[in-house]
């Protein structure tokens, strides 16, 4: 195991699970959508977890939102800084705007426009870096210090995990047990809050995670047995532009995952327009990692009960229009 990974306290289903009473009221309970020309195409029968109608956009809410309810009273009011590319920006600044918290974000120079938009709309303070010369964590450490905040990072945080399991508790509750689950990958909270549950609930199912194609860091370090890290990937999939997974997703990834596979931005284009033309879903690119695997294949699930979570849905209408019109 990496060294990065050595010494950290990982969060257990018991997290999860705490998880899921604190957030009880606070985040939605999103829909769980199925879809015949999507059974029909796969041979399986899917699940569709839809976190794209989630508070905020994504599933991401549920995470920020337990972080920040799980932090003592005098942490709560000197206030809370993230790093995002977009949607743990705009949830961790809602989250904190409903438990009168102060929130400061840092957030690429390049971000969707959209994303910017609503995470000052949700009243936090914005700070900017350019992606690909600054170090993001670097910054908001530094800013966290300067000004006594609680740094709460996008993925690698154990109540951010245990917030994200949350989604993967409700569709196992909704559903029973499946045979498979499919997770979006960036930095690999959502696919480990997920193996968690999962082990848990339905021990023998297998579990993948999909990343971009472009962005392979975390398929790298399942199969290397080390956390790889690589440069800011090129892909449409913004919110999984991630360079490394964390000291606390990567031991849980590798003990509970089956296997971790990639997507091109080609499959997440098509997958987009599949979700707007057959389900009517508005889904972001990223929001499409899972299921972009299962309906092209590179998932056999024919006989079986899949879930496939949705992860988000915060694209601006220029964008959306640009990748399904084309």
């Amino acid at each position: 195991m990496s060294e990065d990974a050595a010494s950290v306290s990982l969060p257990s289903y018991g997290d999860v699970a705490r998880a899921a009473e604190r957030i009880r009221g606070a985040a939605h309970r999103t829909p769980v959508l199925t879809s015949r020309t999507a059974d029909a195409r796969t041979g399986g029968q899917l699940f569709f977890k839809a976190e794209n109608l989630q508070r905020a956009g994504a599933f991401k809410f549920r995470g920020a939102y337990n972080a920040i309810a799980a932090l003592p009273e005098d942490a709560r009011r000197r206030g809370v800084i993230a790093y995002s590319s977009g949607n743990h920006a705009q949830a961790i600044a809602l989250a904190a705007r409903l438990l009168d918290v102060p929130a400061t974000i840092v957030m690429p120079l390049d971000a969707p426009a959209m994303k910017v938009a609503a995470t000052r709309d949700y009243g936090a303070e914005v700070v900017t870096y350019d992606r690909y010369t600054q170090d993001r964590e670097a910054l908001g450490r530094s800013i966290a210090a300067e000004r006594s905040l609680s740094l709460i990072p996008p993925y690698d945080h154990p109540e951010v995990i245990a917030g994200q399991g949350t989604l993967a508790l409700e569709l196992i509750e909704e559903t029973g047990p499946l045979d498979i689950l499919v997770a979006c990958l960036g930095g690999g909270g959502q696919l480990a809050g997920c193996a968690l549950a999962a082990a848990e609930l339905m021990p023998e199912a297998r579990v993948y995670g999909v990343e971009p194609e472009a962005g392979n860091d975390g398929q790298r370090s399942f199969r290397e047995g080390r956390i790889v890290r690589i440069p800011v990937p090129q892909t449409i999939a913004d919110g999984a532009q991630t360079t490394h997974l964390g000291a606390h997703t990567f031991p849980i990834i590798a003990r509970h995952v089956t296997d971790v596979l990639t997507v091109s931005d080609t499959q997440l284009v098509e997958t987009m327009r599949f979700f707007a033309e057959r389900m009517k879903l508005v889904v972001e690119p990223t929001g499409c990692l899972a299921a972009a695997a299962v309906l092209s294949g590179l998932v056999d699930v024919r006989d079986k009960r899949v879930g496939v979570v949705i992860s988000g849905g915060n694209v601006d209408l220029a964008s959306f229009a640009r990748f399904v019109g084309g």
